[in-house]
């Protein structure tokens, strides 16, 4: 069963004869094959070189937010605590995928442990989710702030905020703990061959010589119900946003007050639209070459944890100012 947008997507297995590939007749095999990016073996090295520059600047950008949010004591307020939730989870969401990958590029190291690739697997998975109700949670800290902006400091106090960031990882956890375990119980038979760099769930998953529908009913399950009310209650909180911007009475009101949530708008669209096109591309380019669908895979991974730090230095104000600072006091 193919998964639809906001599912996270299937590969398809390559036309090995079971001469070319590694079988097992155990319940779950000791080890799976990670290709990589299958057609581009010979330009792994080149294709790393971007890969472990959108990782680096993840890595500086993020834990740059998280430094200068913690020694500011000005930045101590809800919208920053949620972005600070954000910055660990993009830290972890790329950092589960991002090492293994280049260990494949440089090294040829395409062996992954059983156990290690259902891990990973449930890394990326509830980080991802994590991370979409990390944007839901701003999205109505936005919407308080500038539709009710006597109420924020009462509505959205440090006990409420730690409230909704504990709901949000643990929503995350618990939701998708079954991934892992409905795939452990699967018996696999086949070939353990995975032509990706990273453990997708469906991938795996169309590995084992079973009927898998209840993963991919349950996949399906989350996909809607929890990734698109997320995505739902995003566009309620900035339609009802845009609204109270347009009602300003000065034109100077309305770009100051849409400045003030124009960074968290472009970190939605730069989260959810890779993915998006990636499902899109998965679901209804039957025609796109492997290796593309490949490389969409990994975008939606990489590139939201690289663009979220350089939206909000850009953007946010306060932590542009602080940035500057930083770097003045260095030069001098």
């Amino acid at each position: 069963m193919q998964e639809t947008a906001f599912c996270l997507r299937f590969g398809h297995l390559l036309p090995y004869s079971m001469s070319d590939s590694n079988t097992t007749n155990s319940t779950n095999p000791s080890t799976f094959i990670l290709l990589g990016i299958p057609g581009l073996e010979a330009a792994h090295v080149w294709i790393s070189i971007p890969f472990c520059t959108m990782y680096a600047i993840a890595i500086l950008g993020n834990f740059t937010i998280l430094f200068i949010i913690k020694m500011d004591l000005r930045l101590h307020g809800p919208m920053y605590y949620f972005l600070c939730m954000l910055a660990f989870t993009d830290l972890v969401l790329s950092t589960s995928i991002l090492p293994k990958m280049l260990s494949i590029f440089w090294f040829n190291s395409r062996e992954i442990n059983f156990s290690a690739c259902l891990t990973q697997m449930y890394f990326i998975l509830s980080f991802f989710l994590i991370g979409s109700g990390i944007l839901v949670a701003m999205a109505f800290d936005r919407y308080v702030a500038i539709c009710y902006p006597l109420r924020h400091s009462t509505t959205l106090t440090n006990p409420v905020v730690a409230k909704i960031g504990l709901a949000v990882v643990l929503r995350g956890i618990m939701l998708i703990l079954p991934y892992p375990f409905l795939a452990r119980r699967w018996p696999y038979c086949r070939t353990n061959i995975i032509p990706n760099t990273y453990c997708e769930h469906i991938a795996v998953v169309k590995l084992a010589c079973t009927d898998i529908s209840v993963s991919s009913y349950y996949s399906l399950s989350v996909a809607f119900l929890v990734i698109g009310m997320d995505v739902f209650f995003i566009a309620i909180s900035y339609t009802q946003i845009l609204r109270a911007i347009f009602s300003l009475p000065t034109k100077d009101a309305r770009l100051k007050t849409f400045g003030t949530c124009g960074s968290h708008l472009c970190v939605i669209l730069a989260f959810y639209i890779p993915h998006l096109f990636a499902a899109l591309t998965q679901r209804f380019g039957h025609n796109v070459a492997l290796h593309l669908r490949v490389l969409m895979a990994n975008m939606y991974v990489l590139v939201p944890p690289m663009l979220n730090p350089i939206i909000y230095g850009v953007k946010t104000q306060e932590i542009r100012d602080r940035l500057l600072q930083l770097f003045t006091q260095k030069g001098t």
